[in-house]
């Protein structure tokens, strides 16, 4: 950089007390400390070579643009309106973090109306701005029922998405730590996908903070069975923390109707391009009760009266429980997070609306059941649990011989990008696959893989 000037390094630790820069990093261990010499390549002589080289490494990616795209299980392709782009790429938006009086006018504003309106999308009254993805959320959401409980264990699904439950895993902790959270996976009905309501019942305990449970749940079923698992967590003095998709929300009863005390998910899917390396979005919402909303670990925007009688104005509350008001005493540590996406949401709930949300969930159910009928038609291929799925759906190649890596590679081959390998993570479901169709497919695209896969499979 250029202010690393030796003068500038001895200025620092002069005015902090310190003789050279490794006591500032004494505490780590001599083995923890890397002696040898790294290979590193040869310094790029220009900005043009850096650039050309940029450009030849970013250009071995392969798009769900350029590709046909049939990939979700926790980063979904759905069609982002290009009012979304047009607001949040702003520079009112895109500067405005801690900025001028005026620009956060504006930024808390808008963190409002998204608050408003995934309020009314999942019918809870309280929500934070969000936390980097559906896994944080989870986390945090699970930490949040631990501490209103004084309880230390939460069940959740034997069919979660590995990767969702390891975030949440490590929001729980490790055993050796205080304020542990013990993880214990409830099984499912393998003719139905639902949760096991009888293996629930036999693990809810004194000492069960709460139930998180998905719908649809991550291999896309929906669980009606959602008026029970509340009942029987309520009647243990237990939590329930709903997972959602928000685009099955148009169709699907919100968590709010049905008790949930609890919502969590992704806003990815509204209006956020799929991407890799930075967080997508997670959002946490609940009933608008002080017992809740003292456990947010999250920014809060609210309205209020100012010293002008009859004016208002957004501003942060509850800021003093967060890790901004209160770092490391904070309820939980939330770092920056993805408040850039929050306009980007803003953006197309109102582009949406109810009735949007009602013809987006109608348009994803007629096209994801069609590729699921037309691909259990395929010889030797079946799809498992076809009657009740939202968006993603598991198809089932034992009888084909053939093992979802080899499959993949050759739809590759035809440009396809197929359903998401589930063999190692849920090896009882056999050589299976996660498939995704959304409003962005069109019947062509699934016949096309439909083709694609008779080919494969024969």
């Amino acid at each position: 950089m250029a202010n690393s000037t030796e003068e500038a390094k001895n200025q620092m630790l002069e005015a902090i007390g310190a003789d050279s820069v490794d006591r500032l990093f004494e505490q780590i261990p001599d083995e923890h400390l890397t002696t040898r010499q790294f290979q590193l390549p040869a310094a790029l002589a220009s900005e043009v070579s850096l650039k050309r080289h940029l450009l030849d490494v970013l250009g071995k990616n392969e798009t769900c643009e350029d590709n046909l795209s049939f990939l979700g299980g926790g980063t979904w392709q759905h069609h982002v309106p290009a009012i979304c782009d047009e607001i949040w790429t702003r520079s009112e938006f895109l500067t405005s973090v801690w900025g001028t009086p005026s620009s956060d006018l504006g930024r808390n504003q808008a963190w409002f109306e998204f608050a408003s309106q995934m309020g009314e999308l999942v019918d809870m009254d309280f929500v934070g701005l969000p936390v980097y993805s559906w896994g944080a959320a989870a986390g945090h959401a699970m930490r949040m029922a631990a501490r209103m409980t004084g309880r230390n264990r939460v069940l959740v699904p034997a069919l979660m998405d590995p990767q969702r439950i390891d975030v949440a895993r490590t929001y729980c902790g490790f055993p050796e730590q205080v304020g542990h959270i013990d993880l214990v996976p409830v099984g499912y009905e393998p003719d139905t996908g639902r949760l096991d309501l009888a293996d629930l019942e036999s693990k809810l305990s004194g000492d069960v903070a709460a139930v998180y449970y998905e719908n649809p749940t991550y291999l896309g079923v929906i669980e009606d069975q959602v008026g029970e698992i509340g009942r029987m967590a309520r009647g243990h003095g237990v939590e329930t923390i709903v997972g959602v998709d928000p685009t099955s929300l148009g169709l699907i009863a919100p968590p709010g109707a049905y008790g949930a005390d609890i919502a969590v998910g992704s806003t990815q899917p509204l209006g956020i391009h799929m991407n890799g390396g930075g967080g997508v979005g997670g959002f946490i919402a609940t009933r608008d009760e002080e017992r809740y909303a003292r456990e947010y670990p999250t920014l809060q925007i609210s309205l209020t009266d100012t010293t002008v009688e009859g004016e208002r104005a957004f501003g942060l509350t509850l800021f003093h429980q967060s890790s901004y008001g209160s770092r490391e005493d904070g309820k939980d540590w939330t770092g920056n997070s993805v408040y850039l996406w929050t306009i980007a949401n803003a953006a197309y709930l109102s582009a949406l609306g109810p009735a949007g949300f009602e013809e987006l969930g109608k348009s994803i159910l007629r096209r994801s059941h069609y590729a699921a009928k037309r691909i259990g038609e395929i010889p030797s291929v079946s799809v498992l649990w076809p009657g009740g799925f939202f968006k993603e759906f598991v198809v089932c190649f034992d009888g084909t011989g053939r093992s979802v890596e080899r499959i993949n590679r050759e739809l590759r081959e035809q440009g396809i990008f197929g359903g998401r390998d589930l063999s190692d993570d849920f090896p009882e479901l056999g050589e299976s696959a996660l498939y995704c169709v959304t409003e962005v497919h069109t019947r062509d695209d699934i016949d096309r893989l439909v083709k694609a896969l008779e080919e494969v499979t024969s």
